[in-house]
């Protein structure tokens, strides 16, 4: 049972190690090829991701929320249209390391369709991209399919925010006392556990706020230190 209970929890590593032994199998050259492109894959994350997380921590604890509201909440109105495809076009790094980033901005009060725009902005109109789009393809090329991607990308950040509602992600359980944590950004460090084991704990590698009696007592100092030694920031109140 408890074997079977590790298999559905890792039900998508799984299915990847299948593939693998099918492709080395039926196909081994190109089996060699997909395991030295994970790898390789991999190695890029293992460098990156830290960085961006040191990023995003130091994001969330400079930028107020109240500006997020201002400049890319749901009342931003063009200036969090233009704001937001100035974010995504300047950006550096793969389109991955946008998402915690992201999820912090979500946190703390930016719009559905603002996201859509950073998101799609750094995948297709980083100003790199660009520079280079014009060199190999020219300026007339560069600029006519810079337009249609930005007309594209705000009807499908506006169809995204009509479609999806705050209530679709998932990825914040909050609870009465106004406490939440971000499972997605969770990385299992188990550092909120040890400053405040009554509140937190672990499940599936990944922290999450116990349930809290009507009338139990926060240590509002012990949660500020399990707040604060959180790496990536995944908890606020």
């Amino acid at each position: 049972m408890i074997i079977l209970k590790k298999l559905r929890n890792n039900l998508f590593f799984v299915l990847i190690f299948i593939l693998y032994i099918i492709l080395f199998i039926y196909k081994y050259n190109m089996g060699i090829t997909a395991l030295k492109n994970s790898v390789y894959y991999i190695r890029e994350m293992l460098i990156i991701m830290p960085v961006i997380f040191i990023l995003t921590a130091l994001l969330d604890m400079w930028v107020p929320k109240e500006k997020i509201l201002k400049y890319l909440g749901k009342e931003a109105g063009q200036k969090g249209i233009l704001l937001s495809f100035i974010l995504g076009s300047v950006s550096a790094g793969p389109i991955y390391a946008a998402f915690p980033i992201c999820t912090m901005l979500y946190r703390k009060g930016a719009s559905i369709r603002n996201l859509v725009i950073i998101l799609s902005s750094w995948a297709v109109i980083k100003i790199p991209m660009l520079l280079n789009e014009m060199k190999f393809l020219g300026p007339k090329f560069m600029i006519v399919r810079w337009l249609l991607t930005i007309m594209a990308i705000i009807i499908f950040s506006w169809l995204t925010a009509k479609i999806i509602k705050d209530k679709d992600l998932p990825n914040i359980k909050k609870i009465e006392s106004g406490l939440s944590l971000n499972k997605n950004a969770c990385i299992g460090c188990k550092l909120c556990i040890k400053k405040y084991p009554e509140i937190f704990d672990m499940k599936n590698k990944k922290a999450y706020i116990k349930k809290l009696s009507e009338n139990e007592d926060i240590d509002i100092i012990k949660l500020n230190e399990a707040i604060d030694f959180c790496p990536v920031k995944a908890i606020t109140k």
